[in-house]
Parts: C-alpha cells; sequence; structure tokens
C-alpha cells in the first residue's frame, strides 16, 4: 500500500512539476506552491511517519520554499530591468551629445564663401518695367 501511495505521490509530483514547465509564467506560481508543499507535506508525512502536525509543517516548508524563490526571481528581474532601463537612458544621452557636437562642427566649419556680381538689364515684364541692377550670387563650397 505504502509503495503505491508513493508511487501516486511521485507520479502526481511529477505531472505538476511538468505542467508548471509548459505553463506561462504567471502561471508557475501556484503550480509551483502546490508542487513544493505537497512535496514537503509528503516528505514530511514520510519522515514522521504520519504525523499531522509534521505533515503540515513539511507541506508550509515546500510554500515558503517556493514562494523565497519566486521572491529571488523577482528582484533578479527588477533588478535587471533597472539596469537595463538606466543602460537606455545612458545611450540616449549619449547619441544627443554626439549629435550636438556633430551640429556644432557644422556650424563653426568655414566655408569657401564667394559672392559674384550679376548685372540684371533693364527689362519689361507684365507692362512693368525693371531699371538695371546689380545683384550678388552667393556661392558655398
Amino acid at each position: 500500500m505504502k509503495t503505491t501511495l508513493k508511487l501516486y505521490a511521485s507520479n502526481i509530483v511529477l505531472a505538476a512539476l511538468l505542467v508548471g514547465l509548459f505553463a506561462g509564467c504567471a502561471a508557475t506560481r501556484p503550480i509551483s506552491d502546490t508542487a513544493l508543499g505537497a512535496g514537503g507535506a509528503y516528505l514530511g508525512h514520510e519522515l514522521s511517519n504520519g504525523d499531522p502536525l509534521a505533515t503540515a509543517a513539511g507541506a508550509a516548508g515546500g510554500v515558503i520554499l517556493s514562494e523565497g524563490l519566486h521572491y529571488a526571481a523577482k528582484k533578479q528581474s527588477d533588478k535587471a530591468y533597472a539596469a537595463g532601463y538606466d543602460k537606455g537612458k545612458s545611450d540616449a544621452v549619449k547619441q544627443q551629445y554626439w549629435l550636438y557636437v556633430a551640429m556644432q562642427k557644422q556650424r563653426n566649419q568655414v566655408a569657401n564663401v564667394r559672392l559674384y556680381p550679376v548685372k540684371l538689364p533693364e527689362q519689361r515684364i507684365d507692362g512693368v518695367t525693371f531699371q538695371p541692377s546689380t545683384k550678388l550670387l552667393r556661392i558655398e563650397e
């Protein structure tokens, strides 16, 4: 009887762990709490020869272990998120800095500018007479 009970318990724990592995991240918390709680209860029951207090303590220990593992994983995930966020802000600031430096280089660059005088003759356009004048044509190289 005890060997079949052990076989059923181990199969249930194995099935719960497999379901936990294939489920999404949000669904693993209740599954792992249940699996580790059941595993802790089973260990407490077997080690204490069926004492209900030890069985309950084993179940509580399994759930506490599961919650501790989830807390550590969340803390590590939050730490990685914060580091990535800070890196992204830093990269954005560097990008803005180098854009500003490039703009300053273009502004301070001495261009070769020449002004060519162009003589415009007297013209009559649509009944309006324009007097002869000289305009300057700006050429940048």
